[in-house]
């Protein structure tokens, strides 16, 4: 396999040039900020909860893993895009089971796993509806299943998640939208994506961190 193969994927990139995708590059930025913004609310928050730093600097990786790709555009750089954003996805569905919904950690090993596989599975099926795009719909739906539930259950973490899942819609029709409105917007719409998911991890961030603050005032015996 030829590791430096080129792949040309996104409206905006018309050559094969490092800078041939500005706005896709550069708007990853926004995941740098998401991540400091994580990490400003870990540090308020008492700066004890590892779990929720490691998704921060996880989120710092994304952004940097995806400018890789939107200037080298190879192969090897569409690893260093894709794998990070796997290994969020499914380190948050173990947190969110075990912290969120109140898993122990056995059960929500075996929740994530069922979920990796159902993904895995589905894919092809979504795929038929929503193109390349179809990988992301197992996590919106996790977004809005548990994100409903926890609403349901008035836990603090609800409207967090499902804003998460509002966003996560929005951005994955903007994912969709960069080859169809290409002819009439040249700049394509992956760039608002990038921008979209960024708000949409800074959330989970969020949510994450207002969980472990229920789990420890239940523990002191506070209402939630």
């Amino acid at each position: 396999m030829d590791w430096t193969q080129p792949i040309d994927a996104y409206c905006e990139r018309l050559e094969a040039g490092f800078w041939a995708e500005p706005l896709n590059a550069v708007s990853n930025l926004a995941f740098l900020v998401a991540a400091a913004a994580g990490f400003a609310l870990w540090r308020r928050a008492g700066g004890s909860d590892r779990p929720v730093l490691l998704l921060a600097g996880l989120v710092a990786i994304i952004g940097i893993g995806s400018f890789l790709f939107h200037t080298f555009a190879n192969r090897w750089s569409s690893l260093a895009d894709v794998l990070p954003i796997a290994l969020f996805i499914y380190a948050y569905f173990f947190l969110a089971l075990h912290r969120l919904v109140g898993l122990g950690r056995w059960a929500a090993g075996l929740g994530t796993a069922g979920f990796l596989g159902a993904s895995i599975i589905l894919e092809p099926l979504f795929a038929g509806m929503v193109g390349s795009s179809a990988g992301y719909v197992p996590a919106l739906l996790a977004m809005l299943g548990i994100g409903s539930y926890l609403a349901a259950t008035r836990h603090c973490a609800g409207p967090a998640v499902l804003a998460a899942g509002t966003v996560f819609s929005v951005s994955l029709g903007l994912r969709m939208a960069d080859t169809p409105l290409c002819t009439d917007w040249p700049l394509g719409t992956h760039f608002l994506w990038h921008v979209s998911n960024a708000v949409t991890l800074g959330l989970l961030l969020a949510a994450a961190l207002a969980g472990r603050r229920s789990a420890s005032d239940a523990a002191r015996g506070t209402p939630r």
